[in-house]
């Protein structure tokens, strides 16, 4: 049973570190994927599991990233050191309203969206605005294309489409990256400023979960450990690929494909929930 777990999380983990940064949803996929792949764990252990993961998806960008997201790094001019602590400035700014919308909505969304057949509905719905987005944009030139004049109302404008990721099958990334495309940031800026926009994001959301996990009166024996260790590393070095794979991509290409995926993934599991049902 230990050894089938682990495999499990490394699976899992190989769908967290590609998922979380590809608009497709890696809260959903796991709850998808959770239907056919099983670890033989506590619901509160899974629900802490999912979140947690996540941490070794964020560790990738604070790598790839540190030189630029480091406002003590020596090499910087104050020009830049200044432009460094105004991006974070933002990034908080950003976080602020699923931060608390977070913390309210939390059991709620638990009991009643992190399953099957809302999953799928919500990756067709998001799969079609992606689409959209895209088509609306084509030939209009953006507003943001740096990090430096993307301003605070921006910031926070985007942070209420994160909002939007509360709901499992979103995509955090994916409603970040709509919502800055949506008010004239170019693709890469998007992109980038939501990656940034998952730091705290992601710590926080892992740190809530850790302490309502013991707070419900569990602990982390050795195997519940090692399973939240191997999912977190497998989905570190997963991420890695993954961040350097999507910002090659979207230099050339655009989301659509991203959106026929979503809404694809999303007719195959309802037809499945029908015929399972």
């Amino acid at each position: 049973m230990f050894f089938a777990n682990i495999i499990k999380a490394i699976i899992l983990g190989i769908i967290e570190g590609i998922t979380e940064w590809l608009p497709i949803s890696s809260t959903g996929h796991l709850i998808l994927v959770d239907e056919f792949i099983k670890l033989k764990m506590s619901p509160e252990f899974m629900s802490m599991f999912n979140v947690v993961i996540q941490l070794g998806a964020i560790l990738a960008v604070i790598v790839l990233y540190f030189h630029k997201l480091n406002p003590f790094a020596p090499s910087k001019s104050s020009q830049e050191k200044k432009d460094t602590w105004s991006l974070w400035f933002k990034v908080i700014v950003a976080i602020i309203p699923s931060g608390i919308l977070g913390i309210l909505l939390d059991d709620w969304l638990d009991a009643n969206l992190h399953k099957f057949l809302p999953v799928a509905i919500v990756l067709i719905i998001y799969g079609v605005a992606f689409i959209w987005v895209e088509k609306r944009n084509r030939g209009v030139k953006p507003v943001y294309t740096s990090l430096q004049g993307f301003t605070y109302r921006a910031a926070l404008i985007v942070g209420f489409f994160q909002v939007l990721s509360l709901v499992p099958g979103t995509s955090r990334s994916g409603a970040t990256i709509l919502g800055g495309i949506l008010i004239g940031a170019s693709r890469f800026v998007a992109t980038e400023f939501s990656f940034f926009m998952g730091i705290p994001t992601m710590l926080g959301a892992s740190g809530y979960k850790i302490l309502k996990f013991i707070k419900q009166g569990n602990s982390f024996d050795f195997e519940t450990s090692v399973i939240l260790l191997v999912g977190t590393v497998v989905s570190f070095v997963v991420s890695i690929i993954a961040i350097k794979f999507l910002l090659s991509y979207i230099k050339k290409n655009d989301f659509t494909a991203f959106g026929w995926y979503r809404i694809i993934l999303g007719a195959i599991l309802i037809g499945y929930w029908l015929i399972a049902m």
